[in-house]
């Protein structure tokens, strides 16, 4: 059931399928599922402007899409994991990288990249 203002058939209640059952592919509980693709759709709506409303955070905030969980409420670091920096870290021929942690791997990777 997509959330209040979509239409069924529409764009934006496909899109709150496809993000439910993505959720619900990674472990996520139904719930949850449901509450981050009904988030991920009104912000879409509202950058839009299809929604009455929209705040200040989801029209001028980087998307939904490219976020991509990077703020997502957990604590702790974010963004790439560990073995995702250990994997770049390879690309880029960065010697030492099995034995660092992640914030030296993105320290390398950044200073690599840079």
């Amino acid at each position: 059931m997509p959330p209040r203002g979509v239409k069924k058939g529409t764009k934006r209640a496909r899109q709150y399928e496809h993000v439910k059952q993505s959720e619900r592919s990674q472990g996520r509980s139904a719930g949850r599922a449901k509450e981050i693709a009904a988030r991920t759709v009104q912000k879409e709506r509202a950058r839009r402007g299809e929604s009455r409303q929209a705040s200040r955070t989801s029209t001028r905030d980087i998307s939904s899409g490219r976020r991509g969980g990077k703020r997502s409420g957990r604590p702790g670091p974010r963004g790439r994991t560990r073995d995702q920096l250990y994997n770049e870290a390879r690309q880029l021929g960065i010697e030492g990288r099995s034995n660092m942690n992640k914030a030296q791997l993105q320290r390398a990777v950044a200073g690599k990249r840079s």
